[in-house]
C-alpha cells in the first residue's frame, strides 16, 4: 500500500471513530466522508463533462507514458511507450516478437532481433530477410522508409495525437460509475453503455488526465502516467544504424 493509500486509510478510520463516538442514537451531519473532498472536482461534473476535461488535459501537455495492449484488426499489440509531441520511444510486442520503436520527426526506426527479420512471407512489407541479411539488420536500428506499409501501422504507435486521439473514446451513452484508485490516485470513473462501451478512471488529483482505459469490445486495456515528465529523445549513432532501402523485408 502506497504512503497516500495509508494516511487516506488513517483518516478514513479516525472519522469514522470519531461518529462512532457522537452518535447516539441518531446519525449526525458530517460523519459521511466526501469522495470529492481535497480533489479537483471533476468528480461533480457530469460524464460528458469529464471526458471533455480529460481529453483537454491530455491535450495539454507534451509528454506521456502508456502502457497495456491494444487489439486491432483481430491483433493484439502490447505497448510500452513514451511519446510526446516531437515523436516517441518504446516497445511493441505481438505474435511473440518484441521490437523497439523510435521516431523523431518523420525519421522511423525499428529495432529488432534476427528472428523478426528472417520471418518469410505473410508480412506486411513482402518476403523475410536471409540469414545473412537478417543476421546484420539485428539488434540495429533500422531506418524504416516512409513508402513502406510499415511506416504508416508503426509511426502511429509513436504518435502522442494520434494515438490518443484514437483510445481517448467512449462509445455510447456516459455516465459516471463511482470513485476509484489508480497506482494510489484516486479516480472518477466513467463508462460508455454501463462498460460495454468501453471505460476511463480519471485522475481527481492534479490535472484530470486519464490513468486507464478499458476499450470497448475487449479491445485492450492501457494505463497513462508520467504526463507532462520530459525524458530524452536522440537519434542513434550512425555505428547503430542501418538504412535497408526503399522496402523492409518483413513486418
Amino acid at each position: 500500500m502506497t504512503q497516500i493509500s495509508q494516511d487516506r486509510s488513517r483518516r478514513a478510520a479516525l472519522a469514522g471513530a470519531v461518529c462512532a463516538l457522537l452518535v447516539t442514537g441518531t446519525a449526525l451531519a458530517g460523519c459521511s466522508e466526501d469522495p470529492n473532498e481535497g480533489t479537483n472536482g471533476v468528480g461533480r461534473l457530469s460524464a460528458d463533462e469529464i471526458q471533455d476535461r480529460t481529453r483537454k488535459a491530455a491535450e495539454s501537455v507534451d509528454t506521456v507514458r502508456l502502457h497495456g495492449t491494444v487489439v486491432t484488426n483481430g491483433r493484439s499489440y502490447t505497448l510500452d511507450m513514451r511519446l510526446k509531441s516531437e515523436g516517441g520511444i518504446g516497445s511493441v510486442t505481438t505474435k511473440g516478437e518484441t521490437f523497439r520503436l523510435l521516431r523523431i520527426g518523420d525519421e522511423l526506426f525499428l529495432k529488432a532481433g534476427a528472428d523478426f527479420w528472417g520471418h518469410t512471407g505473410g508480412g506486411d512489407a513482402g518476403e523475410g530477410a536471409t540469414d545473412a541479411a537478417a543476421g546484420k539488420l539485428a539488434e540495429k536500428y533500422v531506418k524504416v522508409p516512409q513508402g513502406d506499409p510499415s511506416y504508416k501501422k508503426f509511426s502511429g504507435f509513436t504518435d502522442k495525437d494520434v494515438l490518443l486521439g484514437g483510445l481517448l473514446t467512449l462509445h455510447g451513452k456516459l455516465a459516471t460509475d463511482g470513485h476509484r484508485e489508480q497506482a494510489g490516485v484516486r479516480t472518477i470513473r466513467i463508462t460508455g453503455d454501463k462498460g460495454s462501451g468501453g471505460t476511463l478512471d480519471v485522475s481527481l488529483e492534479g490535472k484530470p488526465y486519464p490513468l486507464r482505459l478499458v476499450r470497448a469490445g475487449e479491445a485492450g486495456t492501457l494505463t497513462f502516467s508520467a504526463w507532462g515528465t520530459d525524458f530524452p529523445l536522440e537519434k542513434p549513432a550512425g555505428s547503430e544504424t542501418l538504412d535497408y532501402g526503399k522496402q523492409l523485408p518483413t513486418s
